[in-house]
């Protein structure tokens, strides 16, 4: 997301400017795990798990490995700080990171490189890219983004267009419930004050059969969805049949 205006010869009709701004203002907290981006950091080991289980299975390489994905590309879209690029690229991927905040790759781009890993980071949006011709790639990510977009069928078209044939597709987002009301707006931003009020817009949260409708026309498949969910008890997120409020999606080409 970008508080830069994009290039006018770029399209990038996806992008919200009021989520840009809202990002680009907390960019420097992405790193701080009891910062304003907490819930991600104890989110993240859930989505790790789930990323690294489906390539394993896509594209049949060794978990035991200490970079079973070596060879393989992998573009990281809407990436914020690199919560999932630098793990992704620990694991052999060769990671490209974009988000259309220059504030965000400038937090990543440097965390990553206290880090001694070589992401590939960019202030871009998705439509850019497409219109460069770059990728294809062997793995896109699109995780809590699609939320955050002003044409989510558009975005998550063009999002399917960087993947190879061959390819995983990973979309991770809130479904439009009134259960997601009331917790994930509601609860999250008002209550327990775990995400900055009116980070998200309930209105704009998507349910999984508008997800497959977006790219009837794609030549892919749509699989899940695949719910997520948070304990309490344990206070970690796991796996669920339960997708009234978080789930993930999977996507194949070819």
């Amino acid at each position: 997301m970008t508080d830069a205006a994009p290039s006018p010869a770029a399209p990038s009709w996806s992008i919200d400017p009021a989520d840009v701004a809202r990002f680009s203002a907390i960019a420097a907290e992405w790193w701080d795990p009891k910062g304003k981006f907490a819930p991600l950091h104890v989110f993240n080991p859930c989505r790790l798990t789930f990323i690294r289980e489906q390539a394993l299975e896509r594209f049949d390489r060794d978990g035991s490995a200490n970079a079973p994905f070596e060879g393989l590309s992998l573009l990281d879209i809407g990436c914020g700080g690199g919560l999932l690029s630098e793990p992704m690229a620990r694991l052999g991927f060769s990671v490209t990171a974009i988000d259309a905040s220059e504030k965000n790759i400038k937090t990543a781009a440097t965390h990553a490189s206290e880090q001694g890993l070589e992401i590939a980071y960019r202030p871009a949006t998705a439509e850019q890219l497409l219109a460069e011709g770059a990728g294809p790639f062997d793995v896109v990510l699109t995780m809590e983004v699609i939320e955050h977009v002003a044409d989510p069928g558009e975005f998550l078209r063009t999002c399917a267009r960087l993947l190879k044939p061959g390819g995983l597709m990973i979309v991770a987002t809130l479904n439009r419930t009134l259960k997601a009301l009331a917790l994930a707006k509601i609860g999250a931003e008002y209550v327990l004050r775990w995400v900055p009020p009116g980070t998200h817009d309930w209105k704009q949260f998507l349910k999984p059969e508008e997800l497959r409708a977006f790219l009837a026309g794609e030549p892919v498949e749509t699989h899940g969805p695949f719910g997520v969910t948070y304990n309490p008890l344990t206070g970690r997120w796991g796996r669920s049949t339960d997708v009234d409020i978080n789930y993930m999606m999977t996507v194949t080409k070819g």
